[in-house]
């Protein structure tokens, strides 16, 4: 039988209210049941287990969940207790039922692994304190997504506001109901919050609170109770000359207090560090009214009775909050100079900011929702309506069991099942893909851990690399053993058998992309140091042939060597060049040169001051064009060398050896003689970049001789060798080369 206490609190006529009368015959056989198996067994917060069992039903029959909730509610705890309970559970209540209670001992078992993971470490640093924010905030959705049937969660619910009620009658106040309050307040409450689930929220706040912060509760809560009957007095009497202006008016509405709970007049005392008698909603009242015209007619009332404080009004009707909530909110300053909060809405913004899809806690909750998925928050949503739905059709006597049936159907549908969590074996939640596989696990918690993965655990079980992994297990990760960087993956995890994340896949790409580039340096520095020992050569410095050649680093020359893009030949060239440094001619792409080019031989148009007859050439490192400043440099055996006078080979030659330094200047040259100059061009990789650059070029009547181009990481590194007549022909082709889309830089090398 039920024991007496039991049912003080909740009467069997409480446990029933609103099923039909074959469902309510079935529950009351459960609670005789419960009664005779529970008999005096205690949870482990030391309360009655058939009270705690009564209590948890009644919480869900205040809900108006349906019959298969209600019972699961009455028997989770006994499974827990006895083992052995649980096979009977599907033959004597179905097995919609049993499905309900393995889900909520599925989630009790979650809170024993994670129950360390809560944000409650006083004097942590900033970062520690985010992360515990977030490991929070992912046990949050992990609750949701582990319950494939979302009445589970409602469930564990009412069992945490059953079991801080009970700690709150006995007056127990130790380090078991502090931690007990700080998980519920971290994780429940909240989770409450966003289910749209009111009174359980606020309760499992103000009951959490009580705990973790006694004396603080106890000090507000003396603070309410001195006041009480002056503000209730005040707010009555607000109300009553409210409604008589708008009855004068002939406005018709519904006005009432708003409840005022501890925990919430804690937040904003702390959050705005304001005082007790500061706070705008203690003293509050909403107003209901038929539309919106009536709204802003009511506001008008309002602000006519009593002063309004201009920075505290807000009009989320004309622009709603982003979550879709609608109202208006003013404070007003009162006959005694205190402030009080008004909130006008019509009963459907009512409605939809009470049970709807406006998610509340996205502006509640401090900090605001830093979700990435809206499918999640679209689910939320949806279960919300269907709870809002579930309240309203529950009174319906048409169809009401089809009704009900329909009901479950979705609700059970509404869990979120587009992200799994996986937990590691020290209980950290890890946030994962649908199908996703040890690999994927690994990768997430580090790349080197993902390299070196060579198996893993689930559950203490060894299982292959390409397992998908399911809610709530625990994987652990076999490495291979030596240092960082000495093992690899597998071109295998590249498959879709053995990964499923993007991250994933992107980070072994990158891991074989470094080893073919190792592989390609390795294979240019060879040809390279053949190249220097065929020539004898080998004492060089690399760093500066590299220089010479027009490589930043000598990595660089490598690299261009093993892929087959920059030819040994220039190398030869530059270590026999005394005079100049030799440019690497590394054209993909060359086009005929005019004759009327110095490249074929056609007069420079230099005059060297005060000599005639000496051969010139321009300096294939600058490649001067006119009306460049220019400068000659007497070389071994090739005449006069023509530099830019800014060039920086140049100034290392003069600094060597001043006294070959010779004075030059442009001449008359012939009109159609072009000079060959390098533009170089950096632009956001693309389909047609190229055609558009060449367009240009056509256009201004540039010919382009040689066309280098180099993409990586999503840019194109492009040189061009063009001929032109003078420098003003190139600035007018890099002006129009800007405009083209996704370039960034053009300029003459």
């Amino acid at each position: 039988m039920v024991s007496t206490t039991a049912l003080n609190s909740v009467t069997s006529e409480q446990l029933v209210q609103g099923l039909t009368p074959d469902e309510s015959a079935r529950m009351l056989a459960a609670l005789e049941f419960a009664g005779t198996a529970y008999g005096d067994k205690l949870c482990s917060s030391g309360q009655p287990a058939i009270d705690f069992a009564v209590g948890v039903a009644g919480t869900l029959a205040f809900l108006s969940t349906d019959i298969e909730t209600r019972i699961a509610g009455l028997l989770f705890e006994l499974t827990l207790l006895d083992t052995e309970q649980a096979a009977i559970i599907e033959p004597r209540f179905g097995q919609e039922t049993n499905e309900l209670v393995s889900g909520v001992r599925q989630l009790i078992r979650l809170r024993e692994l994670t129950q360390n993971q809560n944000t409650g470490g006083i004097g942590r640093g900033r970062n520690a304190a985010q992360l515990a924010v977030a490991q929070v905030e992912t046990l949050r959705k992990m609750l949701l997504a582990m319950a494939s049937d979302m009445r589970v969660v409602l469930v564990r619910l009412a069992s945490c506001v059953t079991t801080l009620r009970y700690f709150a009658d006995i007056k127990l106040f130790n380090d078991m109901t502090c931690a007990y309050g700080r998980e519920t307040l971290d994780l429940y409450a909240p989770l409450a919050n966003r289910l749209g689930i009111w009174q359980l929220k606020w309760e499992l706040e103000d009951l959490s609170f009580r705990f973790i912060e006694p004396e603080t509760y106890k000090r507000i809560a003396k603070m309410l109770e001195e006041k009480r009957m002056m503000r209730e007095g005040f707010v009555t009497n607000a109300i009553a000359r409210l409604q008589s202006e708008m009855a004068a008016a002939g406005i018709q509405a519904e006005v009432f207090g708003r409840p005022k709970h501890i925990y919430s007049i804690w937040s904003k005392m702390k959050g705005k560090e304001l005082d007790f008698t500061d706070l705008y909603d203690v003293r509050a009242f909403r107003v209901i009214v038929a539309d919106v015209k009536t709204c802003y007619t009511v506001l008008g009332v309002v602000h006519n009775i009593w002063t309004p404080i201009p920075k505290e009004f807000d009009d989320y009707i004309s622009r709603p909050k982003p979550n879709g909530y609608q109202s208006l909110h003013t404070v007003v300053t009162a006959e005694d100079g205190r402030p009080l909060e008004v909130q006008i809405r019509t009963q459907e913004m009512h409605s939809f900011a009470e049970y709807g899809v406006a998610a509340h806690w996205r502006y509640k909750e401090s900090g605001g929702s830093n979700f990435s998925g809206q499918k999640y928050d679209e689910k939320i949503a949806w279960l919300r309506q269907l709870l809002a739905w579930k309240t309203d059709v529950a009174d319906a006597v048409v169809g009401q069991e089809e009704q009900q049936r329909e009901w479950v159907e979705k609700l059970k549908a509404a869990a979120l099942d587009d992200r799994i969590f996986v937990l590691t074996p020290q209980a950290r939640v890890i946030e994962l893909p649908v199908g996703a596989t040890p690999v994927d696990f690994a990768y997430h918690l580090h790349s080197d851990v993902g390299h070196r993965c060579r198996g893993a655990r689930v559950d203490g079980v060894m299982v292959p690399l390409n397992t998908p992994l399911k809610n709530g297990q625990t994987c652990e990760i076999i490495t291979a053993k030596g240092a960082p960087g000495t093992a690899g993956p597998s071109r295998d995890w590249l498959s879709d058998e053995y990964t499923v994340a993007t991250r994933t896949r992107s980070k072994i790409r990158a891991w074989f992309h470094a080893i073919d580039m190792q592989e390609t340096l390795s294979h240019g520095r060879a040809m390279v140091e053949k190249t220097l020992q065929r020539e004898g050569k080998t004492a060089v410095n690399l760093e500066a042939l590299a220089n010479k050649l027009g490589f930043a680093k000598v990595d660089d020359l490598f690299l261009s060597v093993g892929k087959d893009e920059f030819s040994l030949r220039h190398i030869e060239q530059a270590l026999h060049d005394s005079g100049e440094p030799a440019e690497p001619v590394d054209e993909v792409f060359l086009g005929k040169s005019k004759a009327s080019s110095v490249e074929q031989g056609a007069k420079s148009g230099v005059l060297v001051v005060g000599t005639d007859g000496l051969m010139t050439q321009l300096a294939k490192c600058c490649k001067p064009a006119p009306p460049d400043g220019i400068v000659g440099f007497v070389t071994r055996g090739k005449g006069v060398s023509i530099h830019r006078a800014t060039c920086k080979n140049f100034a290392e030659m003069r600094a060597k050896a001043p006294e070959r330094v010779i004075v030059t200047e442009w001449g008359r040259a012939g009109s159609d003689t072009v000079y060959p100059v390098d533009i170089f061009i950096l632009a956001n990789d693309r389909q047609g970049l190229l055609r558009d650059i060449s367009e240009i070029f056509s256009r201004e009547k540039i010919n382009v001789i040689g066309v280098n181009t180099q993409s990586a990481k999503g840019f194109a590194r492009m040189t061009f060798t063009a001929e032109i007549g003078a420098t003003a022909q190139l600035q007018k082709a890099l002006s129009a080369i800007t405009e083209v889309t996704g370039v960034q830089e053009a300029r003459r090398a």
